[in-house]
C-alpha cells in the first residue's frame, strides 16, 4: 500500500532549508542621534574609547611639552658645542684686525711700495686662517638649519659683517682707507660673533646653563677687550706715536675690560676662578701686563711707545693664555649643556615609554573586558532573535501543522555560561523560551481535541445528510406531484450545501475530504461541479474553459474552493445580474478567473482578504466567522494554488493560478458512457419554459441542481418518460444535479457507479449489479495518484472498493413529478426537528443501518 506524504514533515524540511538563509534583524530601527538606540558595542567603545582620548590628549600634551624642552636642550647643546668654531673665528679675525693696524699705521707712516707687498705678505697667512676657520663654522653650522629663528638671524649677521671683511681687506695694502673704516668692519665681524656665542638659550629656566653661556661669553669680552687694547697699541708702536684719541681710546678699554673681568669673576665657579688666578701668574702673562702697564700716563708724563715687536710676541702669549683659559670654561659649558640634554632626552623617553605602555596596558585590559561583555551580549541578542524569529516560530509552526500526535520540541541551552547579569539573562531567555514551548505544547493538546470533536461532529453530520439525502432519493422516486418534486429538489440542494459545509469544518478541523477521486477530471467538469454546489447555480455563466485536466486527488478540495468563490460571487452580487467564469492555460498551468457585478469590497478590505488567502491562518473565532475565506485559504495552501483576490470594472473579480502540478493528461474514454438525467442543460431542461433561454443561454450547459439519479436514460424534452411505471418529473422544471453527477461522466464512468468518487451512498435496497449478478472483480493495479518525491506511490481512499461497490440500480431514470411545496415544507422542519434532537441527545448507541443497506466505506 502507498504511503502519502506527510505535509508535516515537508514544512519541517522547508523550514530547515530555509534556515540558513534568514536573517536576523532587529524588529525596531535604531537611530544614530539617541544614545539609547546605538549598539552595545558602540556604547562599550564610547565608553573605553573617551577616556582613551582624554588620557592620550593629557599624555599627549605632556609629552608634546618633554619633547618640545628635550628638543630645545639639543638645540641649545649644539650652538654650544659650535660656540668651539665661533671663538677660533673669533680668535682667528683678533689676530688679522690686530696686525693689520699695525701694517697700516706703518703704511701711513712711510708710504713705500715696498712696504705695501710686504704689509700684504704678513696679512696673507692670518687672512688664509680667518677664512679655514670661517669654512669650519659654516660646516659645524649647517645641521642647526632649522634652529631656532634668533639663532639663524645672528648667524645671518655673521656671515654679512664676514662678507664685509673680506671685502675690505683689498683695500689694506694701498692704505686708501682710514684705518677706523677698515678696523671698524672687523669690530662689527667679531662682535656678530660674540652676539651669536651669546644666543644659546635652555628654553627654560634652567639658571645652570644660563650662568655657563654667560661665563664663556663674558671671558670672550674680556679676552675681545685684551685685543682690541694690543691692537691699539701695536698701531701706536708701529706709527711710533699715540694719536690724539688713543689715550680716551685705550681708557675706555680698560674700563670695559675690568667689567667684563668683573662679570665673569661674578658668573664663574671658584674652580673656574681660580683656573683664571692662576692663568694672570703666568709669567708670560704677567710679563704682557707690565708691558701694557708702561703705556699708561703716570704723574702727567706721555705714555710710552712700546716696542712694536716686543709688544706683539709678549700680548700674542698673553692673548694664547686667554685663548687656553676661554676653551677650558667652554668646554665646561658643552659638556654640562650635553649632559643636561640627555638627561633630559632619557626622561622623555621614559616618560613617553612609560605613557605607551600604560595606555597599551590599559587599553588591552579594555579590549579584553570590553570583548568579552560585548561577545556575551552578541552570542545572547542571537539567540534571543533566533528564538523570536526562527526557533519559536518554527516550533510554533511545527505545533499549528502537527496532524498526528504532538512532537517533543527540545529547548537548547543558554549560549552564556558566565556567572554574571549577561549569563542569568541568558537563563532567563531560555526558562522564557521553554515556557512559551510548554503552553503552545498545550494548546496544541488543546487544538488536537478541538479539531477531534470537530472531525467527531462532522463525521456525524455527515453521515445524518447521507442519510438526509438517500431519503430525499426515495421520496423523488415516489412522488408524482411537480410541486412537490421541486420541493423536495430545494430540499435536496440545501442537503447538497449542508455537505459542504461539513466539509468545511473538516478543513476548520485541519482533515482532508473523504470524497476523492482516482482518475483525471476535465477542468471544464470541475468548474460544473462547482456550480452544482451553490445555491445560485443559475447565474453562472462559464464564458471559456480550456481543454485541461485535473489530477484525481485534488478534485474534491479543488471544487469544494472554487464553490466557496462562487458562492461569494452570487451571494454579494445583486440577484438580476451573472457571474462570468473563464479558465486557460498560462504557462505550464491553468488560470481561472471568477468576476461578478456586485458590490466589490474597499482596499484596506481587499487587502486584508488577499493576506489571509495569501497565508493561511489559525483557527479561531474570526475563521469561522468568515469561513469561507479560511476555506479557500487553507485549501490553496494545500494544493500550493494562488488565489488573489482584485476589483474589477463593476464588482470583483477572483484570480485562481493552478499549478502545473495539479494538471494532468486525460484519462482513457470509455466506451458509450451512461447520461445521466440531471446533466441536462438549462436549455433543455426549460424547453418548455419561458425564460428559460434567458437563464441558461446557449454558450454553456450548466448543471441545475446538487442532485444524482438512480437512471441513466436521457428524457425526451416535453414528453413524459415512465420507466418502471413510475412518472417522471414535468417537462420545462429543471432536474437537479450534484458534483458527483457532473464529475463521474466527466471522467468516463456512470454517474452512479461511483466510479473513483467516494459517496456515503450505497446501492439501492434491492437492486442487483448491472452485470448481471456476478460481482466484478477487484482491480488487479493498485489505484494510485501519483507518485511522492521518494517515488512512494500515493494512496487513493476507497479507489480499491470502486469495482466491487458498483451500484445496480437500473438505468431506466426514475418516474419524477413535482413535489408539493406545503409537504416539502412540513418534511424540511421535521428534518431539522430531528436534526436538533440528534445533537442534543448524548448517546453512545451505534445506530445499525437496516438490512441490505450499505453504511460509510460501503460496508454491510
Amino acid at each position: 500500500m502507498g504511503v502519502g506524504p506527510d505535509p508535516t514533515q515537508d514544512a519541517t524540511k522547508q523550514d530547515r532549508r530555509h534556515d540558513s538563509e534568514v536573517r536576523l534583524v532587529p524588529h525596531r530601527r535604531r537611530s544614530p542621534f539617541r544614545l539609547r538606540d546605538w549598539r552595545m558595542r558602540t556604547k562599550l567603545a564610547t565608553v573605553l574609547v573617551i577616556p582613551t582620548v582624554a588620557f592620550l590628549v593629557l599624555a599627549g600634551v605632556q609629552t608634546v611639552v618633554l619633547v618640545g624642552q628635550t628638543t630645545a636642550l639639543s638645540d641649545f647643546a649644539r650652538q654650544v658645542g659650535i660656540g668651539r668654531q665661533i671663538t677660533t673665528v673669533v680668535d682667528r679675525l683678533q689676530q688679522e684686525r690686530d696686525r693689520a693696524a699695525g701694517e697700516l699705521a706703518e703704511l701711513r707712516r712711510d708710504g713705500v711700495d715696498s712696504d705695501r707687498a710686504a704689509a700684504a705678505a704678513a696679512l696673507q697667512p692670518l687672512q688664509t686662517a680667518t677664512d679655514q676657520a670661517v669654512s669650519e663654522l659654516r660646516r659645524a653650522a649647517a645641521p642647526l638649519a632649522d634652529s631656532d629663528a634668533a639663532w639663524r638671524v645672528a648667524y645671518a649677521e655673521v656671515l654679512e659683517a664676514y662678507d664685509q671683511v673680506v671685502y675690505i681687506r683689498a683695500a689694506i695694502p694701498p692704505a686708501v682707507l682710514s684705518t677706523d673704516t677698515v678696523l671698524g668692519n672687523y669690530h662689527r665681524c667679531v662682535e656678530a660673533l660674540l652676539n651669536l656665542l651669546a644666543e644659546p638659550s635652555p628654553g627654560e629656566p634652567q639658571p645652570a646653563l644660563t650662568d655657563a653661556v654667560l661665563r664663556y661669553v663674558q671671558l670672550a669680552r674680556v679676552k675681545e677687550l685684551s685685543s682690541r687694547i694690543r691692537g691699539q697699541l701695536y698701531e701706536a708702536a708701529r706709527a711710533g706715536r699715540y694719536g690724539l684719541d688713543d689715550e680716551v681710546t685705550l681708557t675706555d678699554l680698560r674700563a670695559q675690560q675690568l667689567a667684563a673681568l668683573g662679570a665673569f669673576r661674578v658668573a664663574a665657579t671658584t674652580a673656574q676662578i681660580e683656573l683664571y688666578d692662576r692663568t694672570s701668574r703666568d709669567p708670560a702673562f704677567v710679563t704682557a701686563a707690565r708691558l701694557e702697564e708702561k703705556s699708561l700716563p703716570a704723574g702727567g708724563a706721555q705714555p710710552e711707545v712700546l716696542p712694536a715687536a716686543q709688544w706683539w710676541a709678549a700680548s700674542e702669549q698673553r692673548q694664547e693664555l686667554f685663548r687656553q683659559l676661554e676653551v677650558r670654561v667652554l668646554d665646561d659649558a658643552v659638556a654640562q649643556a650635553d649632559e643636561v640634554s640627555s638627561e633630559r632626552l632619557r626622561t622623555t623617553l621614559l616618560v613617553v615609554g612609560g605613557i605607551v605602555v600604560v595606555l597599551g596596558l590599559a587599553v588591552l585590559l579594555a579590549l579584553l573586558i570590553g570583548r568579552s561583555v560585548a561577545n556575551s551580549i552578541q552570542l545572547l541578542r542571537g539567540q534571543a532573535l533566533r528564538i523570536a524569529q526562527i526557533d519559536l516560530p518554527y516550533a510554533l509552526n511545527r505545533l499549528r501543522t502537527v496532524s498526528g500526535g504532538v512532537p517533543t520540541i527540545d529547548v537548547p541551552p543558554a549560549v552564556v555560561r558566565s556567572s554574571d547579569e549577561i549569563g542569568e539573562l541568558a537563563e532567563a531567555f531560555v526558562a522564557v523560551h521553554r515556557s512559551a514551548v510548554s503552553v503552545a505544547v498545550e494548546q496544541a493538546e488543546t487544538r488536537r481535541t478541538v479539531n477531534a470533536m470537530f472531525v467527531n461532529l462532522a463525521r456525524r453530520s455527515q453521515v445524518l445528510v447521507e442519510r438526509q439525502l438517500e431519503l430525499l432519493d426515495d421520496l423523488e422516486r415516489e412522488e408524482a406531484d411537480p410541486d412537490q418534486l421541486e420541493n423536495l429538489f430545494r430540499l435536496d440542494h440545501l442537503a447538497a450545501r449542508m455537505r459542504r459545509n461539513d466539509e468545511s469544518l473538516l478543513v476548520l478541523a485541519g482533515t482532508e475530504s473523504t470524497r476523492r477521486w482516482n482518475r483525471p477530471v476535465g477542468l471544464g467538469a470541475v468548474l460544473l461541479a462547482a456550480s452544482a454546489e451553490i445555491e445560485q447555480y443559475q447565474r453562472v455563466r462559464h464564458d471559456s474553459v480550456a481543454d485541461l485536466y485535473v489530477v484525481g486527488h485534488a478534485v474534491g478540495e479543488l471544487v469544494h474552493l472554487l464553490a466557496e468563490l462562487l458562492e461569494n460571487a452570487t451571494a454579494f452580487s445583486r440577484p438580476d445580474t451573472l457571474v462570468r467564469v473563464t479558465a486557460r492555460a498560462e504557462g505550464g498551468g491553468a488560470v481561472v478567473e471568477i468576476a461578478d457585478q456586485g458590490l466589490g469590497m474597499s482596499p484596506a478590505a481587499l487587502e486584508q482578504a488577499n493576506a489571509v488567502l495569501a497565508s493561511p491562518p489559525t483557527a479561531d473565532v474570526a475563521a469561522v466567522e468568515r469561513m469561507g475565506l479560511f476555506v479557500v485559504s487553507h485549501l490553496a495552501a494545500r494544493h500550493a494554488v494562488r488565489v488573489r483576490l482584485a476589483g474589477g470594472a463593476e464588482g470583483l473579480v477572483a484570480r485562481i493560478v493552478l499549478p502545473a502540478t495539479l494538471l494532468a493528461a486525460a484519462s482513457a474514454a470509455e466506451l458509450d458512457p451512461p447520461a445521466s438525467p440531471r446533466m441536462l442543460t438549462t436549455a433543455v431542461a426549460g424547453a418548455t419554459r419561458p425564460g428559460a433561454a434567458q437563464l441558461g443561454g446557449p454558450t454553456t450547459e450548466l448543471p441545475v441542481a446538487g442532485r444524482r439519479p438512480d437512471s441513466t436514460s436521457v428524457p425526451v424534452p416535453g414528453r413524459p418518460v415512465p420507466v418502471q411505471g413510475r412518472p417522471v418529473p414535468v417537462p420545462g422544471r429543471p432536474v437537479p444535479v450534484r458534483a458527483e453527477d457532473v464529475l463521474a461522466p466527466a471522467a468516463g464512468a456512470p454517474a452512479g457507479s461511483g466510479g473513483g468518487w467516494w459517496s456515503r451512498q450505497g446501492p439501492a435496497p434491492g437492486s442487483t449489479p448491472s452485470t448481471g449478478g456476478s460481482t466484478p472483480a477487484p482491480p488487479a493495479t493498485p489505484v494510485t495518484a501519483g507518485t511522492t518525491e521518494r517515488g512512494l506511490p500515493v494512496r487513493v481512499p476507497m479507489a480499491q472498493l470502486a469495482a466491487v461497490t458498483e451500484s445496480a440500480r437500473p438505468e431506466t431514470p426514475a418516474v419524477r413529478h413535482d413535489p408539493d411545496p406545503e409537504a416539502v415544507g412540513g418534511m424540511l422542519s421535521r428534518y431539522y426537528g430531528g436534526v436538533r434532537r440528534a445533537e442534543a441527545e448524548e448517546t453512545t448507541e451505534i445506530i445499525l443501518p437496516p438490512a441490505g443497506v450499505r453504511s460509510e466505506g460501503g460496508r454491510q
